[in-house]
Formats: C-alpha cells, structure tokens, sequence
C-alpha cells in the first residue's frame, strides 16, 4: 500500500515540475516561476517554438504581478517573437494600460517594429485602445511609422472607424 502512494506522490511531482515556466507566466503564478528561476536563471528569457518568451505571454494575459516580478528578475523587455511582436506589442492590443505602463518605465522600445513594421501604437489605434495610445503617444510613440502596407496609426483608426482615435492621432 505504501509503494502506491509513494508512486502516486512521484508521478504528482513530476506533472507539477513539467508545468512549463511558460504556462506558468500565462497563468501568472509567480510561485512556480521563482522556483523554477532559482533552479535556471535562464528560464525568464526561455523561448517556445512561436519565439514567446515568459514575459510576452505574461503581458498578453494581463497577469501585471507576473509582468513586473519577470522584469524584476531581467527578463529582456524587447524580446521578440517569431513575427518580431514584443510584450509592449501584445498588451498594446489587449488593452492593459497598468501593464504598457510597467513596460515603458523600463525602457521598452515604444517604436520597435515587428515584422510587418507595425508598432505598439499601430495596434493600440487599431483596436481601439484610446488611453493606452494616448500614453504611448505622451511617452515618444511616434506616430508616422508606417506599416509594410503603408498605413500609419491613423490610417489603421480610420480603418477601423474610432473616431476618437481619429482626432487624437490627427492633433500636431
């Protein structure tokens, strides 16, 4: 009787040790993440095979805690994914402002481009994030990028039809 359970207690572990540190950034839980990063500092710039590191898929899922606790650590902020997107990218569509800001007070590259040329800024207008690209554009987004279609920020608003966008972005 004893053997089973300690097989049971062996088989549980090792499912809990194969949690891997990128569904652990997606599901924001930091206490697996500590563990794992005290056994393999290299895991918070770890990369799966669609290029998205613990921080990108952090930032994409709104986990803020995870987010900072992974910069805290030395995450690379700008690490881009197979398509070149960066967190800044990801939560720029998805609308955490808390997170974009966490991410430009330490130093994202605000007018990185992925490999279409867009930027954070281009994403914010086409989903129409209005207070994510307001903050973007007060902290240096700069606004005549133009993707590899040629549209700027605006171009994408208008597109998109968000009219406050529209005015926000058209402002000199």
């Amino acid at each position: 009787m004893q053997i089973k359970y300690l097989l049971l207690l062996l088989i549980i572990t090792a499912t809990t040790q194969a949690q891997s540190i990128f569904d652990n950034a997606r599901n924001g839980d930091i206490t697996a993440i500590e563990k794992q990063y005290k056994m393999n500092q290299d895991t918070i710039n770890a990369v799966d095979s669609k290029g998205f590191t613990p921080l990108i898929l952090a930032a994409y899922n709104n986990e803020v805690a995870t987010v900072q606790m992974l910069i805290n650590k030395g995450a690379l902020i700008d690490a881009q994914d197979k398509s070149g997107n960066t967190a800044l990218m990801g939560v720029a569509f998805k609308g955490n402002l808390e997170i974009v800001k966490i991410l430009i007070e330490n130093k994202a590259n605000i007018n990185l481009t992925n490999l279409n040329n867009a930027t954070a800024l281009i994403y914010a207008s086409t989903f129409g994030q209005t207070e994510i690209v307001k903050f973007l554009l007060a902290n240096g987004a700069d606004k005549t990028i133009r993707d590899n279609r040629g549209n700027t920020a605006l171009n994408h608003a208008a597109m998109q039809g968000h009219d406050a966008l529209i005015e926000l972005l058209s402002a000199e």
